[in-house]
């Protein structure tokens, strides 16, 4: 057993190759893996189906809509709609000030609504007295303020990743989003794996590292 002594007196690249060891040894429960796979199976069948209704839906409405439609409930319609962008102000708010991972799924529901409330003033509005302001209201306030939203999302993500990267025993910068694998969607692989840059080998947590109190063998083997 190596105790913190020796851990201390470990180089920083021994002491990422022995995390990665580490990490490497947590093998992943057979049960889970199989129900993450029929999860994800279902949820991309899912996505196909509503893909294709869409795609339908949409020739549908543009060959059936009416160019104009005097509606009902216009005001329920968009007071509602603020009551929910005023939500999600106040729960990414909220999130930000306890510090809460869920500040991602906040931003990006944050965003997606001021994207949504720029799209329908402008469109709704054209040819109408008010068109220019919603159009103004749109290119200042609503899209910057979703541009921000992502900006944040993204950076806690990297941020996220930044922290599973130096978590498994891996030095230097960690791969860009896109190309990142989502987390525990292939069998039996470990988190390091995962993580890995697909178009670079890191190498990291294959070899052998020599501790003061005995050498760190690559995943699987003993710690000493």
């Amino acid at each position: 057993m190596i105790d913190e002594e020796q851990l201390r007196r470990l180089t920083p690249q021994e002491r990422c190759e022995l995390m990665a060891t580490l990490a490497a040894m947590d093998t992943p429960d057979p049960a889970s893996i199989a129900a993450g796979a029929r999860r994800r199976a279902l949820a991309l069948a899912l996505i196909v189906v509503c893909c294709v209704v869409l795609v339908a839906w949409i020739g549908v409405l543009a060959a059936t809509l009416p160019r104009y439609y005097r509606t009902g409930g216009w005001r329920g319609a968009w007071v509602g709609f603020d009551v929910g962008l005023l939500a999600a102000f106040a729960a990414a708010g909220w999130a930000s000030w306890k510090r809460r991972q869920m500040l991602i799924i906040c931003l990006v529901v944050l965003a997606t609504l001021l994207c949504c409330d720029a799209w329908f003033d402008v469109v709704l509005d054209a040819r109408t007295p008010g068109f220019y302001w919603s159009l103004a209201s749109a290119l200042v306030i609503e899209l910057p303020l979703a541009a921000l939203a992502i900006a944040g999302a993204r950076r806690l993500l990297h941020m996220t990743s930044r922290a599973l990267w130096l978590s498994q025993g891996n030095a230097g910068p960690a791969p860009r989003l896109r190309h990142m694998r989502l987390v525990g969607t292939s069998a039996g692989r470990p988190l390091h794996d995962l993580l890995a840059d697909p178009g670079t080998a890191t190498g990291v947590g294959t070899g052998a590292v020599s501790g003061p109190g005995g050498p760190v063998s690559g995943p699987g083997g003993p710690v000493s």
